[in-house]
This record gives C-alpha cells, structure tokens and sequence, in this order.
C-alpha cells in the first residue's frame, strides 16, 4: 500500500485556487479539516513536510506551515519533535461523518405527509445563480461588483471587530437590536422617505422576506383575506398562504392598484406603493388618499413594502406610511437593493405595540439577527458610505434604464415598456401569444439572463407574454448588446447600428 507521505496522493486531496475567495492558507486548512472528518488520514500516518506539500502545491512554504500551525492550535493536528505532523487521535476518536442522506427516503418517514404547511408545492423562485458568470445579465435584485463599495465595507467590518466593539455586540442580545443600527435607520434611512418614527417604533429583521413571514404569523389567522397586486409580489403571496390567508388579486394600471376595487371585507392591504412590483409604476396620489380612507372605514391593515425605494428617483415618492395618521400602516424596508442582498438586513417600522410584539415573536424564532452585522451597517451608515453608495447608484441606474429604454425600442418595438421612472427592472409586455418562459430558455443559450413575468400574476389563467428585465447587475455598455442577442433569440433580425 502506498504510503500517506506520498506527495502525488496528498496533493491529490487538495484543489487550490487563487479563483477562491479563500486565502490560499484557509483552502489547506479546509482540505485537511476534511479528509480528516472523512477518515482519509490514519493517525499512524504523518502528514508531508511544509516543504514538500507546498512545491506540490506551487505555494509559498510559510503558507502551508501558518496552516498546520493552526490546526495544532485547533487540536486537529499534533507536532511530534523531529518525526512531522500527525492527526490527533482524539480528533479520531470521535463519531466519523456519516453518509449523506439522499431524497430516496432512507429513514422511511412520508415527511410529506406529515406538514403542516405546503411551502415546497408554492410556485419556486427564479433561479439564477449563474447570472455573475453571464455575458448579459438583465437579473433583478442583484448586486453589480464594480459598485459596491468593497473598501468601505471592509473597513466597517474591521471598526466593528476592534475589542471595544466586540464587548458591545458579542453579547446575547435577547430580543433587542443594537440601538446604533436603530438610531441610524431612525436618522438616515426613513426621513428620505418622509417617515419619522420613535425606536420603540422600529424592528430589524433578516430582510423583506423575513419581515412579512412574521407579520402573516403574528397578524393572519386562517381564512383571513388580504388585497393583493395581481400583477404583485409572488413571494409575499406564498407567504401570505402559508399563513392560511386567502389571496384577493386586485388589478393594476399606469397609476398602481386600482384601490376602489378592494374588497371591503379584506381585513389586509399589501402594496407596493413607490415601486409597483413588477411594474413599478407609482401608486398615484389620489389613490393614496383613497386607500387610507378606505381602510380607516373599513378597519384593514396595510402593509406596505417599501420596495426598491431607498433609490434617488427622477420623480421621488414619499413612503404611505408617512401619510398615515391612523397607525395602521405597516412599513416594511430593506437595504438588499443599495448594500448588498445577501446581506439580509431589513427592518419593519409600525405602531410601538405591534413591534414589542413582533419582538416576543422573533425572539422565539431567531431571537435577533446577528449583531456584527447589524454593528457593522451602523457603522457604515454613520460614516456617510450609505447615502455617497446611493448617489452613486442611482446615478448609474438611471443611465442603465434610459439605455435599457432605447435598447427595447430599437431591437424590440413590438414590445411595450412600463412608463416608469425608477426603480432597477422594466416590466415589458409582448405580443400576443409569446411564451416568455420560452423565450427565457433560448435566451440563457446566448448567455442572456431574463425573467418570464407569468409568476407575478396570480389564478389558473396566467398571461404568458410578460417579462422583467433587472439592471441592477449589467454594465451600462452591455446593454445595447445584449438586448440585441435577446432580439435574435426572440427571432427578429437585430437592425443594423
């Protein structure tokens, strides 16, 4: 048997890559942590020398000896004096990783049978988790690498490592947030959108998604009826669901929902006012007025989504909660459009006794979201980053969507533009009979990313002719391109330049 010094096999249980967003050090560190769980090194056998494993490697020496100084401190590894490296039996001792269980029900439990809820038989997300690899990303709700603010990021992330602010976030935190975070929501993010509201007042919480999964559980009893956007949100419909509501689709025109169609026995209104999703057209403001009068009559709840609002718009919209004079408006925002989405901060600002409850409520779900992250955009915040990044991206948006604009309009003239004027996606609607969905397939094999707009509508009958086209993530000079690539996977010859 060949022995576990041999070099060939020891670099054969390695893939180092300077493409990793690990350091070369953590990569070694990772691959022996692993072999070792997974029982590929005898405790008998010795590990190869720094020197050796690291020519194989084609790294520096010092490299491979910081990791397998680390591991020693860890316990995973033990030097022995002149003989090398050598797993800890101890580490071996313990119960080896087992087999990973497959979706061929091994266990022999129906867990299917046994749910409560149905959330894997709502409609799926879309997915796109290539879309960094594409030539023509038109993908919503992503970032773009070349704007974000990596350096001040990092810099916020090492503020709020230093010792000082470790004491203050390290702490189990029960269910509070950090008020820093609070206080810099409270002065920089919700006066932009004309609301002003007490601490008391304000909650974080893992993003949007997070935020209505909670106001359905505390607030939706089964059977209750909440007025939707049809076109709208899908999420916040499969949410609403899970919660036991009935969906209640209202339709939307050039100045948003159409409010007067509400039903009046809807205990709950969910809007998206600034930006219609997926429209994002503006809910005009006599409907504005109408909705508040309507629910103050008829006793209903908005929740309103501050959705891709926190922008510099040509044509700026104040929030519905900041017009709200009866407090039952519920604002739900989000920094996934200007920082990062997968960050995952987010934050509902309503009455300061729904809060204290949806504080009791969370903590029994996560108790709080994680308080360097929440340390660390309150950092971000004070320093001015947040409002500079959002001068920066809605400078940058709003060439994109003018570019996106004339793009649709020179390659693709039989489809219809919404007329709205922020916001990061175009919502188009195509001649009839076109299959978005299809077009989105033959689109993918120019290396050109869009979404087909059927899952935005709600019931059976589901137009088929819809799209969004996000631009959040595509430079400005791929555009023009890559609306041409998509005009010629939907079959029309592209014009000449």
């Amino acid at each position: 048997m060949s022995s576990r010094n041999d070099a060939a096999i020891w670099s054969g249980l390695f893939t180092i890559s300077a493409e990793s967003g690990q350091t070369l050090q953590a990569q070694i560190r990772q691959a022996i942590v692993a072999a070792i769980l997974d029982r590929q090194i005898a405790a008998s056998m010795p590990l190869p020398s720094c020197r050796i494993l690291a020519e194989k490697l084609g790294v520096a020496r010092g490299t491979v000896v910081l990791a397998f100084q680390q591991l020693v401190d860890q316990g995973f590894l033990i030097a022995r004096e002149r003989r090398g490296h050598f797993v800890n039996p101890e580490v071996l001792a313990m119960p080896a990783r087992g087999p990973q269980k497959h979706a061929d029900n091994q266990d022999g439990v129906d867990w299917k049978a046994r749910r409560k809820v149905m959330p894997s038989d709502l409609p799926k997300p879309s997915k796109q988790s290539n879309w960094i690899k594409s030539s023509y990303p038109f993908v919503y709700g992503q970032f773009d690498p070349a704007l974000f603010p990596t350096a001040e990021w990092r810099e916020c992330n090492r503020m709020a490592l230093a010792v000082l602010e470790i004491r203050n976030w390290a702490a189990d935190m029960v269910d509070q947030d950090d008020p820093a975070l609070i206080e810099q929501i409270q002065a920089r993010l919700l006066p932009r959108r004309g609301i002003f509201a007490n601490p008391d007042e304000i909650i974080i919480t893992l993003g949007a998604q997070n935020a209505l999964y909670m106001l359905a559980t505390l607030l939706m009893a089964k059977g209750a009826r909440v007025a939707m956007e049809n076109p709208g949100y899908p999420d916040a419909r499969s949410v609403f669901r899970l919660a036991g509501a009935e969906i209640v689709p209202v339709p939307v025109d050039k100045d948003g929902l159409k409010v007067g169609q509400i039903p009046a026995d809807c205990g709950f209104v969910f809007t998206t006012p600034s930006h219609h999703c997926p429209t994002m057209v503006s809910l005009s403001a006599e409907r504005r007025a109408q909705l508040l009068a309507d629910a103050t009559r008829n006793n209903q709840i908005i929740i309103e989504d501050g959705y891709d609002s926190q922008l510099v718009d040509e044509a700026p919209q104040q929030a519905l909660k900041s017009i709200d004079r009866s407090g039952r408006v519920v604002y739900v925002g989000s920094m996934s459009k200007t920082l990062a989405p997968g960050l995952r901060l987010g934050y509902i600002v309503a009455s300061a006794d729904l809060i204290a409850e949806l504080r009791a409520l969370r903590r029994f779900m996560l108790r709080h979201p994680p308080a360097n992250n929440q340390r660390a955009v309150a950092l971000f915040l004070s320093l001015g980053h947040h409002e500079a990044l959002v001068r920066k991206l809605s400078g940058a948006f709003s060439e994109r969507r003018k570019r996106l604009v004339q793009a649709v309009s020179a390659f693709l003239p039989e489809w219809k533009s919404s007329p709205a004027t922020g916001g990061t996606s175009l919502w188009l609607e195509g001649p009839a009979g076109v299959n978005a969905s299809a077009l989105a397939e033959m689109a993918a094999a120019r290396s050109v990313l869009i979404e087909s707009g059927d899952r935005f509508f709600d019931g059976p009958l589901r137009p088929t002719n819809f799209l969004r086209l996000g631009f959040s993530s595509i430079s400005l000079q791929h555009i023009e391109p890559g609306i041409r690539e998509l005009a010629t996977a939907a079959g029309r010859r592209p014009a000449a330049a």
